[in-house]
């Protein structure tokens, strides 16, 4: 990726105060990056990262987006990292949880894109990563809300690469798999006490805190962004863990059924 004509390029990473955001952002100190990380509470960072300027950012909140955006300034990169994950049938997801995962999620990132897009396209340059997961290509039953959300996510950044092609600007979705990062601690969860679905949810929830414990390391996904921010051209996806080669690849391959019937085993759904 070429510098922006202004000396040393700048990247905003949201979420760097753990996992995926904090390996991301050292590197990018260490690639020499002016890097700006996001967290709801910047003062509370348990372990900043030497070298990351934190911002205060609230994706729910529209107001706490825009004064990110212009507290951020002009930046190269923006890596749309943070998130919220939750899980629950689909049925007994209540409407406004459903609301703030896709407030976080995706209405959020997409609204720091737009606020931070017009200084990039003026320059002509610029590089946008948006953080999905492989379960937007691989749904899982009992996700249904956080398949949906990281889909969309990767909708906006599929559709928008034409768009901004033309300004110099590069668009790419990174798809991690399971990741050791202790998202299962954090995951919010839905079920009613008396849930038909309990027997299977409890399931699914255990094959995927087992999945999640035995995952990659955030770095390894850090890496993986960083590759997309500096392609001279990205690809529109990139994938890593849980086996990505092979499990794209047969993806592409098989019916759409039989991609359902995989995932679904994979976590003990027969």
């Amino acid at each position: 990726m070429e510098q922006a004509g202004r000396g040393r390029r700048t990247a905003l990473v949201t979420g760097a105060s753990s996992g995926i955001g904090a390996a991301l952002a050292a590197r990018l100190v260490e690639r020499g990056y002016r890097v700006l990380g996001t967290s709801r509470n910047p003062e509370r960072v348990a372990e900043p990262v030497p070298g990351v300027a934190y911002l205060a950012l609230d994706l729910a909140d529209d107001a706490s987006v825009r004064a990110c955006a212009e507290a951020a300034g002009p930046v190269d990169v923006l890596v749309n990292n943070a998130g919220e994950s939750q899980s629950g049938p689909l049925e007994e997801l209540p409407p406004q949880a459903l609301e703030r995962l896709f407030r976080v999620n995706v209405l959020g990132a997409v609204r720091l894109t737009q606020l931070l897009l017009p200084a990039m396209r003026e320059r002509r340059a610029g590089r946008i990563v948006m953080v999905g997961s492989m379960l937007a290509s691989f749904p899982l039953a009992h996700r249904s809300s956080y398949v949906a959300s990281k889909a969309a996510l990767k909708g906006f950044a599929d559709a928008s690469r034409r768009e901004l092609a033309p300004y110099g600007i590069g668009v790419a979705t990174v798809e991690p798999g399971s990741i050791a990062t202790g998202i299962s601690e954090r995951r919010t969860a839905y079920l009613a006490a008396d849930s038909p679905y309990r027997a299977e949810y409890a399931t699914m929830l255990r094959h995927l805190d087992a999945n999640e414990a035995a995952g990659i390391p955030a770095d390894r996904v850090a890496r993986t962004i960083l590759r997309a921010i500096e392609a001279g051209r990205p690809r529109p996806l990139y994938a890593v863990g849980s086996n990505a080669p092979l499990v794209y690849a047969l993806g592409r391959l098989l019916p759409r059924a039989a991609v359902l019937r995989i995932t679904a085993r994979r976590h003990g759904l027969g």
